[in-house]
């Protein structure tokens, strides 16, 4: 069993709050810090995005935050150097997001094999389609890394069933459609897909895109194992950073602490 199920399993039927940060924004210092400050505040898993020039699925505060950190000179051997330290210093699972071109330029297995040599327990890739996975699902199968998916509102029953059968970890609900940043609601659609999703699959269903609130935390986890919450914590690091780190971790961990109570 992997820390990703075994997180779960230790929840005992409660929601896991995963909050998505990008790797290296601010910096690598300051946002190894963050991470740790995030995680010590109660969050169950983090999800680190590996910051990438052309993120297609993210919004515009994912979008400068990725840059914030590539002219800070980062680059996917950063990231694992990262997923690392973040490792040394926890057993709560580290779930890398990043996209297919990054990946295939640097090596599908080699990317894997690293990942794993980290400390790293999953990746998503959302611009990977269903029928162009199976071999990053396979390279991932091998080295224990979870392969999440993403499934979409507008996803058959069909395609969902078969997403799920390709998935590991946990399957990733998409609660609406378009790209990430911060809803002031979440969709009526979501709890359906929610449902559908654990009709095919005994794995943990989570939901994200525009997550952004306790209220959002505590209306999902009604229905969904876990609540995942990225542009909402990226923009308070952009908004903080002029105040400094110790500004920026007190926030972060407020907000986590915040997310974590809703969480039921």
């Amino acid at each position: 069993m992997g820390r990703i199920e075994r997180a779960f399993e230790a929840l005992a039927g409660r929601t896991a709050l995963i909050p998505f940060v990008v790797a290296g924004d601010p910096n690598y210092e300051e946002s190894l810090s963050l991470v740790q400050a995030i995680l010590d505040a109660g969050a169950d898993m983090i999800e680190l995005g590996l910051p990438y020039s052309d993120p297609l699925a993210d919004g515009p505060v994912i979008q400068a935050a990725a840059l914030r950190s590539l002219q800070s000179g980062f680059q996917l051997p950063q990231s694992m150097r990262m997923i690392q330290a973040i490792r040394q210093r926890t057993q709560k699972p580290i779930i890398a997001f990043t996209y297919v071109n990054p990946v295939l330029q640097y090596g599908i297995e080699t990317f894997v094999r690293e990942l794993a040599a980290a400390g790293g327990d999953g990746v998503i890739i959302p611009d990977v389609p269903l029928e162009e996975a199976p071999e990053i699902a396979e390279v991932a199968r091998r080295y224990e890394i979870a392969f999440i998916p993403l499934v979409a509102p507008t996803s058959g029953e069909a395609r969902v069933r078969a997403i799920c059968e390709a998935a590991t970890g946990f399957v990733y609900c998409v609660s609406s459609l378009g790209v990430t940043g911060e809803r002031s609601a979440v969709s009526n659609n979501v709890q359906s897909l929610v449902e559908t999703v654990k009709a095919h699959t005994d794995l943990p269903a989570c939901v994200g895109f525009g997550v952004s609130q306790p209220v959002h935390a505590k209306e999902i986890s009604a229905y969904a194992d876990g609540v995942i919450v990225g542009s909402a914590y990226v923009r308070r690091i952009e908004e903080f950073e002029a105040q400094g780190p110790a500004a920026m971790m007190n926030e972060l961990s407020e907000f986590t602490r915040a997310l974590k109570s809703a969480c039921k």
